[in-house]
């Protein structure tokens, strides 16, 4: 047993894969996990593949288990509930990420007392590993990320991760497809759980398989869940925020008005002053929803945190 291996034995590590029609991949990711972790228990998550994944896996020596249901989302929300562990560990099935970096990131989350290590993706000797537009946009959406929510995680879209057992047991997982893992950042940015990156080589899938992502339509979805979660969890910033643009668009609307009363003493343009009115009142109304929904979020994110707390930590984690 190497020295690293040592300092992650008497911990229970399970590795935990999605999986949707890799047939070409998934057993080779399977054995290199088993040769990175030989201690730990592989699961794969079959998402309803109809290519033979699941067979492949399972006589790789993985435990397969079926989710009808699909999105990654899903299979995630599966994962944590019915895996019980001290360390999770998550890859994609498609051979892009180095299961022998697994080893340190898991090192990192026990002698740093982490709840989550995420694998900052560093593209491999070919280009189209990570391409320009997939790297920009990842960039643009984990600046977003950093701005409302805080932390300093550079690559927010990672599939490789690693995590302790409070996270897993607390994360609530509502995503259902590959926004998960916006969700899975900003639920420990939230909590202000400890969290790092681990550098990691990515390689380009291998000839035959395909990506499932798509590159507009998910990245749609992933901004529309940063600005879902930056209502949800910040109502106080974002109502006021809309209460800014509209009292700022009343006004604009408004000069006008005065303007002309000031000169003449009449006020002609009634539909304008009644929409101006209105446009007002639902910037007060906005103002008010921000105020009485940060209480519900405060609220809200105490619940959460006990929940968090009353995960019991893995057994031999060090005290703070």
């Amino acid at each position: 047993m190497s020295a690293s291996e040592h300092n992650v034995s008497g911990y229970k590590i399970a590795v935990v894969l999605p999986c949707f029609n890799e047939v070409g991949t998934i057993g080779l990711v399977v054995s290199a996990f088993q040769q990175a972790l030989p201690a730990s228990q592989i699961y794969v998550f079959d998402n309803n593949s109809d290519d033979g994944s699941g067979e492949v896996a399972k006589n790789a020596g993985a435990k397969v288990i079926e989710v009808s249901s699909r999105g990654k989302g899903n299979v995630v929300r599966r994962m944590f509930a019915d895996v019980d562990a001290d360390i999770y560990i998550m890859a994609d099935s498609d051979l892009t990420y180095e299961a022998s970096d697994a080893l340190r990131m898991i090192e990192m989350l026990i002698d740093k007392n982490l709840d989550m290590v995420v694998g900052s993706r560093i593209s491999g000797q070919t280009e189209h590993a990570y391409r320009r537009g997939h790297k920009f946009g990842n960039a643009l959406l984990s600046w977003s990320a950093r701005v409302i929510f805080g932390g300093n995680l550079t690559d927010m879209l990672s599939g490789y991760r690693v995590f302790s057992k409070r996270f897993a047991k607390s994360f609530p997982a509502f995503s259902q497809g590959f926004e998960i893992e916006t969700e899975l950042t900003i639920h420990a940015l939230e909590l202000r759980m400890p969290i790092a990156e681990y550098p990691t080589k990515y390689r380009a899938r291998p000839p035959g398989s395909v990506s499932k992502l798509s590159t507009y339509k998910d990245g749609f979805r992933v901004a529309s869940t940063i600005a879902k979660l930056f209502m949800i969890e910040h109502p106080l910033a974002f109502y006021t925020l809309s209460a800014f643009t509209l009292f700022s668009a009343g006004i604009y609307l408004s000069i006008p008005i005065f303007s002309e009363y000031f000169e003449t003493g009449l006020v002609p343009r009634i539909p304008t002053t009644i929409l101006i009115i209105g446009i007002m009142l639902s910037g007060l109304g906005s103002l008010f929803c921000g105020i009485v929904l940060d209480t519900v979020s405060r609220g809200r994110h105490e619940i959460r945190r006990i929940a968090y707390l009353a995960v019991e930590a893995s057994p031999k984690k060090n005290p703070l």
